[in-house]
């Protein structure tokens, strides 16, 4: 493998194939923007969305990492610039007998709404329509809103103008203080979006801001909220457990390498649904595993485990797009092949669901997620999870 050369974001595994598109609602800052993931119809020549959707995004990266945007922006623009999501552009959803469960995906630090593709398109390709959120908290790297130009002439393009959003670092002597407002902003902004789904499940008709060629009626009484779970990563697996906590609809939460940080020590005991934590090797410290420990000890069906061999980009598709040198930098890859360690993950993230979700998630999973007689997948995961002791294996905690 070259120094510059790069992998590909990996095609769902499950027997749907997997469409996305952009949704922007609302003309302020407290509307919603998020990119859905949903089961489509197969559909020739379509596009496959650009994984980085404007420059601005290398900017905000460049910000994030608190490097000169000058010449960081260009470059990360060489690097990213060709890759491309495998997924159909706008295409037709995939109209079902059964209704498709929920759920909603809560981004990290610095990140933004795409950079999580790899797990999303999984989720979906089972059969889940999933919400990949961009938060407005000033945490994503960038992200915009679009509001109304009254001086703009009379067309609708015209109309609305972008309102960029920064990311901001938070003081170090006072990142609790900064961290936790946001969380639970960006804990609202999942609840906001169950809530939009299921005004939209239920007929009502909502504009999106982009204009995009998909239409959002085709998901009236084609979701099952009665179905819904919460998900995120770093600093969105933290919002995922506060979001469970705050809304009821929420059945259960997937947080992966959670950052326990921004958590207020009184939450911890009114966690009394199920989550499942995925951590990775190098990224958690004592101090947050025993955190994890605090909510096991009121949700018994709570789960810690470990992916050996990874590091916090691994859940990521920073794990696969970038090349040897920016590996070597930035510790994108852990001592797992980067699929396995997705797979992995994805795996114990879908019997979790199943087990709590009630679903059977799709015919192409029920061998590795159940065994015979109708046995758990999770139950059936666990076990070897305690068996597991090398690298590339999974290490359960409790």
């Amino acid at each position: 493998m070259g120094v510059t050369q790069s992998l590909e974001l990996p095609h769902g595994t499950g027997s749907y194939p997997v469409g996305c598109t952009d949704v922007m609602v609302g003309q302020t800052q407290k509307g919603l923007f998020f990119r859905l993931f949903y089961p489509c119809t197969p559909c020739d020549g379509a596009e496959q969305p650009s994984w980085i959707p404007r420059y601005e995004y290398y900017c905000g990266l460049a910000d994030y990492m608190n490097m000169n945007r000058r010449w960081c922006a260009p470059l990360l623009s060489v690097t990213f610039g060709s890759c491309k999501i495998p997924v159909s552009w706008d295409a037709p959803f995939r109209l079902s007998s059964h209704k498709y469960p929920l759920i909603i995906f809560s981004h990290g630090l610095g990140a933004f709404r795409t950079v999580y593709s790899a797990v999303c398109i999984e989720m979906a390709s089972r059969g889940f329509l999933v919400m990949a959120l961009e938060h407005r908290d000033h945490s994503a790297s960038a992200t915009y809103f679009c509001k109304l130009n009254p001086e703009a002439p009379d067309f609708p393009e015209a109309q609305v103008q972008e309102q960029w959003l920064t990311y901001r670092g938070a003081p170090k002597e006072k990142e609790f203080r900064f961290r936790n407002p946001q969380l639970h902003q960006r804990a609202n902004e999942c609840i906001r979006g169950l809530k939009l789904i299921r005004s939209i499940n239920n007929g009502k008709a909502v504009a999106n801001l982009l204009q995009t060629d998909f239409d959002l009626s085709v998901l009236k009484d084609n979701v099952d909220l009665t179905k819904a779970a919460v998900m995120g990563h770093s600093f969105g697996g933290a919002t995922s457990i506060l979001a469970l906590v705050k809304e009821a609809q929420f059945k259960c939460a997937v947080a992966l390498d959670a950052w326990m940080f921004p958590l207020e020590n009184s939450l911890y005991p009114k966690v009394t649904k199920p989550v499942l934590f995925v951590n990775t090797e190098a990224f958690q410290t004592a101090e947050s595993v025993a955190k994890m420990k605090k909510i096991a000890t009121t949700s018994s069906e709570t789960k810690i485990i470990t992916i050996l061999g990874t590091v916090h980009q691994s859940q990521t598709d920073f794990t696969f797009l970038a090349g040897n040198l920016v590996n070597k930098v930035f510790k994108t890859r852990g001592t797992i092949d980067p699929y396995k360690g997705l797979n992995l993950t994805n795996q114990a993230a879908l019997a979790f669901l199943q087990k709590h979700l009630r679903k059977s998630i799709s015919p192409s999973c029920s061998g590795a997620l159940s065994g015979p007689g109708g046995s758990d997948g999770f139950r059936e995961l666990e076990a070897d999870f305690k068996d597991a002791s090398l690298s590339g294996g999974v290490q359960k905690c409790c």
